[in-house]
């Protein structure tokens, strides 16, 4: 349910960019002949000539709505140019549109606060570059004001006057306008330059909406299309939503808004206006019912999120009618084909933007076979994600299966699914300087052998609690001599001395850490108990030919922290070794030298 948010102290200016009817935009760019021509981009089904999933304004003349097919669109506009999209693995391609859509993001981002909503739709927050302008080059000072901005629609001015755009500018540049308003006639001029520009450097046209918050600014971005922009000073607000539908607000078109119309027979904005906020609380709740009051007077509290780039990444295809999938063979088919194309896009995000998506989910729809509650959801089943397209597969099938034994729960009836998608969320940027653990292990090809370490034992330091202890590469080592390394392992005062001289020797910044796995056995079983914990490992033989160390310090980490994720994709060996930190056996494991990860670790101090 909707909560309301609190209103920012100063007021602000957002706008919300809709570029106009994109699809086609694009596949003109792509084909310039289109242009001026009715045209409609359709999705890859043969079904009636396929669904139109945009439609040109020349098209829209001749009565061609997005709602019907290909077919149909051709018998109410023979001239019709019908383009279909791209076509990857049996489905849709979008990529072109994504791509074209981030050329626009590119120079809309360069104004203020970003965030990328769609393919095609884009918040800003004009705040901050609104007060450098009214600071330095108020609108009523200029000699000119920038003729896309004299174009603009603003609520509550006169539309049908002999000369709008000189009444446009007027209110532009009025000298006795309050603080809100001049801000947003800073925002009005800025959002037209960066319209102006997105067409110049794009072939794209685009539409907005100028306001106080996101809500206003969205309701009326699509209001005077194609290719223009209004403005809703707060004077104009509540003229604005009286008559509004209550269908048409954000989060009001689904069950919320059946049960305004049902419960309260609300149908517009103006209907919402005659409740109290208590009364609204009494029906909907404390959050709900002052969100449902808040909005009903145009006030939202909604910030715009700096996002340049997508919060998920999501495959889907629907199998209409005959089309249902009906078996798992043939659930897996689509699911390997989904789940290829999302690993690609998270592989490329990650190359691209050093983002990782943490949760794998598959959304269905499905149908029971005679049976009188048909219409049960199928539930959405998520779990960790692993990278790499054959886990993705593996885990997607996986999540279909829980969820179809959900679904069916102890009948065993025939079942159809209408819809299948999987998506990647909770997606994060890395921390920079994070790596793969991959580049801290060195596989069989290395320069560096696991067989050529000099790993010795060195007594295990209170003072580190519940860490890990494990030693990075440094320019300069303690490298004890030879008759020194005899007595290495029995001496730790030595050991000791030796690990205090290097940690006096390495500076703060963390540039770099190698993590060797080491032999499978140890020559000296005689020291077996001394493994409780970790391993020392000569760090000298780190270094692999021709690479230059940086100086770095001890890294240490919380066992708490480990990823159990991360765990899941680790050699089954090492998982038991890992879990046995997590959760400790009542008695120590007589695990010999070197056969288990917690060899390379410092091991535990006797107590004496």
């Amino acid at each position: 349910m909707p909560v309301a948010r609190p209103e920012p102290q100063e007021p602000r200016v957002i706008a919300h960019v809709d570029m106009d009817c994109f699809y086609v935009q694009v596949e003109q760019r792509r084909n310039p002949e289109l242009r001026g021509q009715p045209t409609a981009v359709v999705q890859y089904n043969d079904w009636k000539g396929g669904g139109l999933i945009a439609v040109s304004y020349e098209a829209r003349k001749f009565g061609v709505k997005r709602s019907m097919r290909g077919d149909e669109a051709k018998m109410v506009c023979p001239s019709i140019n019908l383009v279909q999209v791209p076509v990857a693995r049996d489905k849709a391609d979008l990529n072109v549109y994504r791509s074209a859509g981030s050329e626009v993001v590119a120079i809309l981002s360069t104004k203020g606060k970003c965030e990328r909503a769609s393919i095609d739709e884009v918040y800003l927050d004009l705040t901050d570059a609104a007060k450098e302008m009214l600071l330095e080059s108020p609108p009523e000072l200029l000699e000119l004001i920038f003729e896309e901005a004299t174009k603009s629609n603003i609520l509550g001015l006169p539309s049908d006057v002999i000369n709008r755009e000189d009444s446009v500018r007027a209110w532009l540049c009025r000298a006795d306008a309050d603080y809100q308003d001049k801000l947003l006639s800073c925002g009005a001029i800025i959002v037209a330059q960066l319209r102006v520009k997105v067409l110049e450097e794009t072939q794209f046209t685009c539409s907005a909406g100028i306001a106080h918050n996101k809500m206003l600014a969205k309701l009326v971005s699509g209001m005077h299309k194609p290719a223009q922009q209004t403005v809703v000073p707060s004077s104009a607000v509540q003229d604005f939503l009286v008559s509004l539908p209550i269908k048409k607000m954000k989060q009001l078109g689904g069950k919320l808004g059946s049960s305004l119309q049902d419960d309260l027979g609300v149908n517009t904005v103006g209907d919402l206006l005659s409740f109290t906020e208590d009364k609204l609380q009494e029906y909907y709740g404390v959050n709900t019912g002052t969100w449902l009051w808040k909005i009903a007077r145009g006030i939202s509290g909604e910030e715009v999120e700096d996002r340049l780039l997508p919060k998920s990444h999501g495959c889907g295809k629907t199998f209409p009618g005959p089309k249902a999938l009906k078996n798992n063979a043939s659930v897996k088919t689509w699911l390997d084909r989904l789940c290829e194309e999302l690993s690609e896009r998270i592989q490329s995000d990650l190359n691209q933007n050093k983002r990782i998506a943490q949760t794998l989910t598959l959304y269905a729809r499905a149908c029971r076979k005679n049976k009188s509650d048909s219409i049960k959801k199928f539930p959405s089943k998520s779990c960790p994600l692993r990278y790499g397209t054959v886990k993705i597969q593996e885990d997607a099938m996986k999540l279909f299966e829980s969820g179809l034994h959900d679904f069916l729960g102890s009948q065993n009836t025939k079942w159809s699914i209408t819809s299948l998608s999987v998506s990647a969320s909770k997606i994060f940027d890395i921390p920079i300087g994070t790596s793969s653990i991959l580049r801290y292990i060195k596989g069989p090809n290395s320069t560096v052998s696991p067989a050529n370490l000099d790993c010795s034992s060195l007594p295990e330091d209170p003072s580190l609690g519940n860490k890990l202890y494990i030693a990075p590469n440094h320019e300069e080592h303690c490298e004890p001599s030879l008759s020194e390394k005899e007595d290495y392992g029995n001496n730790s005062n030595l050991a000791k001395q030796c690990q205090i001289k290097e940690e006096k020797k390495v500076s703060k910044k963390l540039t770099e850490v190698k993590i060797i796995l080491g032999p499978e056995s140890s020559s000296e079983p005689n020291k077996a108990e001394e493994h409780k914990a970790a391993q020392y490992v000569d760090r000298k033989k780190f270094n692999t030919a021709g690479s230059n160390s940086a100086s770095s310090s001890t890294w240490m980490f919380n066992v708490e922290d480990i990823d159990p994720a991360v765990v899941e994709e680790l050699p089954p060996e090492i998982q038991r070794e890992i879990h046995g930190w997590i959760r400790p056996p009542k008695q120590s494991s007589s695990k010999t030298r070197g056969s288990t990860i917690s060899s390379y670790f410092q091991p535990a101090k006797r107590s004496g």
